[in-house]
């Protein structure tokens, strides 16, 4: 068996008649020509009229387009080309263009960085701007949702004269996919919008609503629709990274139906829970720190019995990843620590340590990574070095274990048939 490991594979032996389930997406084929899917996308757009006859009928001065950062795998090579040219068919200059990277709550990128997601051309022709949470003067307050959340976003996209969203749409741990609504909030949004918005996991993780009534979700949409959002651009990918669907056009009815053929693909069923999950992150970028990975061991938690074990592969080659997350973790002695601390106070950052705590309170956590054994022990894991050696470890400790493969962790998400 191999399973991805940052930019490499890690290959391992295992008794497959003790293996009761291996889950993977519910693939589908890349799109042939993707470039010409996007073009399509966006001359028959959801909901609204064509891009063009949008940005004519606006006659904009500045358009804001906001982008994931590292952390997101997108295709931009098939998405830009296409949209670039739409606009500048329409009148609008390089000049005129803005790209906003959505880091939410993560670092802004290098320039390094900006060259490696976006490519040099771009870089060199276009504007980017990296959203800063903390940055208060690059924030403008916008009222108040329904939710009572006081809504600040980066000024950038508030006043922006035409604003379009890029993203790809993925399960999500708690908001239940990403994309669409996303790039703004928590995208784009300041710290403290952030931290309200994503407070709601605590008490959404372990039971999960359905998308239409998530109120994390909810409260995005309203977020994203009272900021104006014009156009949104969002992909499905499958587990190569190859486009299966795009869809363009209204902030909700596109999205939505991208969301729907990202469930067929990524909600895998389960009959039973097993001794042993043995996840992988899914490689760079997914695994390129603790932060990221979390997700993925989200997800093996809901395939894995209680007093189980979970076996997670993520080279976590920068480490953890984030400064309060890791400063929670430092702080706590034992996982009840985090799980009593962000119930008493939320904050970014320490919504990962909790959702890494709430699993090794019930589950014990084997890391196979780049991380040392102190740093290792420090998230409340064990370390090893090889699968193999922990495949042997949960034979000593289960007696003849079943296990549940996930290749594909971040994607792939375990429901229990009921």
């Amino acid at each position: 068996m191999n399973m991805k490991y940052g930019k490499s594979e890690l290959s391992f032996n295992i008794d497959q008649d003790r293996v009761t389930k291996i889950l993977e997406p519910n693939e589908r084929p890349g799109i042939e020509d993707a470039l010409r899917g996007v073009q399509e996308a966006l001359n028959n757009p959801i909901g609204v009229p064509s891009l063009k006859e949008l940005v004519n009928r606006k006659n904009p001065k500045s358009v804001v387009i906001v982008v994931n950062d590292i952390t997101r795998p997108t295709p931009y090579e098939s998405l830009l080309p296409p949209l670039l040219e739409n606009l500048h068919a329409s009148g609008i200059s390089k000049d005129q263009i803005t790209f906003l990277t959505a880091t939410g709550i993560h670092d802004p990128h290098t320039h390094e960085q900006n060259v490696e997601v976006y490519g040099k051309n771009l870089v060199d022709e276009y504007k980017f701007v990296s959203h800063c949470a903390d940055d208060v003067s690059s924030l403008l307050e916008f009222g108040e949702l329904s939710t009572g959340l006081n809504l600040t976003i980066n000024r950038l996209a508030a006043e922006a004269d035409f604003l379009i969203t890029l993203g790809v749409i993925m399960p999500h741990y708690f908001a239940g996919f990403s994309g669409g609504r996303k790039s703004i909030l928590p995208g784009v949004a300041g710290r403290v919008c952030i931290e309200k918005n994503h407070s709601r996991m605590v008490y959404l993780m372990d039971d999960l609503p359905p998308l239409r009534r998530n109120p994390v979700n909810l409260e995005m949409i309203e977020a994203a629709k009272l900021v104006g959002v014009d156009f949104i651009l969002n992909v499905v990918t499958n587990s190569k990274k190859e486009i299966v669907k795009i869809v363009a056009g209204d902030l909700e009815s596109a999205w939505y139906e991208g969301a729907s053929v990202s469930s067929d693909m990524y909600d895998v069923p389960i009959e039973s829970k097993a001794d042993v999950a043995i996840v992988s992150a899914g490689g760079y970028p997914r695994d390129i720190n603790v932060y990221q990975a979390q997700k993925a061991l989200d997800h093996a938690d809901k395939a894995t019995k209680l007093g189980g074990t979970i076996i997670l592969i993520a080279e976590c080659s920068q480490g953890y990843g984030e400064r309060t997350f890791e400063e929670w973790m430092r702080d706590a002695k034992r996982p009840s620590d985090v799980i009593e601390r962000i119930k008493k106070k939320f904050a970014m950052g320490g919504h990962k340590a909790y959702g890494i705590c709430k699993v090794a309170e019930e589950k014990e956590i084997i890391l196979i990574s780049s991380l040392s054994k102190e740093q290792t022990e420090g998230l409340f894991m064990r370390k090893m070095d090889s699968v193999e050696e922990a495949i042997k470890y949960a034979e000593r400790k289960h007696d003849r274990p079943n296990y549940i493969l996930m290749p594909y962790g971040s994607l792939t998400v375990p429901a229990l048939c009921k």
